[in-house]
């Protein structure tokens, strides 16, 4: 009943923001983005409160284990898992920026290929959660791999640049060019259109693929991440499909502001540093989730401060360099 309730619930509220809110394809501003990126804050941090409920008292006759948390610790470890994922989605973000710019798709699209990719992207998720969980279970030593995978994703994204990535390059959309006929023309919003009388798929489609894959090899680090907090699959499922229901509204957001944030990376290497180090120390010492709620909430902190102060200082400069 529980897992019913959250699947109508995150459904209606799709359905509400593509039908309602979003019906007509049109660029967002970064005031616009802002608030709604704020709007979906409220409502993934709402949902602690169903499940303080389902863990303390049972809702819905919902059934817990023996190890399972109580309300409070559960409640907590939700709140860290959605924070955990929706900064980690902030690095996704710039990839998703540069598809966006390689495919040419004019920004009143932009969202449309975003609410489509999160579809694909949670029921993909879902699997590799699945996967993941069963194998923790089944072999307690996964928690080395995982916080080893962790820790070579912080020493990548260190050396790394995100403009070295080619979406011209990907297997995938060379795979789909083969498979299914392929126009270089948009049509709208559509992502199929007819074509000398052949149905093919438009860029906007290929650029979906492109979307879903990025989030399938984002999640090669998320997903282990998360296991660090909790084992909990309805905890571990819920934060990461709030954390992508937000990311529509934060690409907006950060993509016009992205030169803002230019030291933001740096906190998610220290967080994915952190994590990965948490889940190795797993079996020897047990780092408290109210601490690694602060741990990761500050280094978000220190990355949009340290941010915002230089842009600043770069802004008041600026026509001091004009004057000379």
């Amino acid at each position: 009943m529980v897992w019913i309730i959250f699947f109508l619930l995150y459904l209606g509220v799709l359905a509400l923001d593509l039908v309602v809110l979003h019906r007509e394809s049109r660029e967002m501003s970064v005031r616009q983005a802002l608030g709604w990126t704020v709007v979906w804050i409220l409502v993934a941090l709402c949902f602690a409160a169903l499940v303080y409920g389902v863990y303390e008292h049972h809702w819905f006759g919902w059934r817990v284990s023996a190890d399972a948390p109580g309300g409070s610790e559960a409640a907590i470890q939700y709140i860290t898992g959605y924070l955990l994922e929706w900064s980690l989605s902030v690095d996704n973000i710039f990839v998703i920026a540069i598809i966006f710019t390689y495919m040419k798709i004019p920004a009143q699209f932009q969202y449309r290929v975003l609410f489509w990719g999160i579809v694909g992207a949670i029921v993909l998720r879902g699997a590799m959660i699945a996967a993941g969980a069963a194998l923790i279970h089944a072999f307690d030593w996964m928690f080395y791999v995982f916080g080893a995978i962790l820790l070579l994703s912080a020493a990548r994204m260190l050396k790394s640049e995100e403009e070295e990535f080619d979406p011209g390059k990907s297997v995938l959309v060379r795979l789909a060019r083969r498979v299914y006929p392929v126009t270089d023309k948009l049509d709208g919003e559509r992502f199929f259109t007819v074509v000398d009388g052949a149905r093919a798929a438009t860029p906007l489609f290929v650029t979906l693929l492109l979307v879903d894959f990025a989030d399938v090899v984002f999640a090669v680090d998320s997903i282990p991440a998360i296991f660090a907090v909790t084992q909990e699959p309805f905890i571990v499922f819920t934060s990461n499909a709030f954390a992508i229901l937000g990311l529509r509204s934060l690409y907006f957001a950060i993509a016009g502001l992205m030169m803002m944030f230019k030291y933001i990376k740096f906190s998610l290497i220290f967080i994915l540093g952190f994590v990965g180090v948490k889940m190795m120390l797993h079996h020897h010492l047990e780092i408290p989730h109210a601490i690694s709620l602060g741990v990761i909430v500050g280094f978000l902190a220190i990355g949009i401060v340290a941010s915002l102060w230089v842009s600043r200082r770069e802004a008041a400069s600026a026509p001091d360099l004009r004057n000379d």
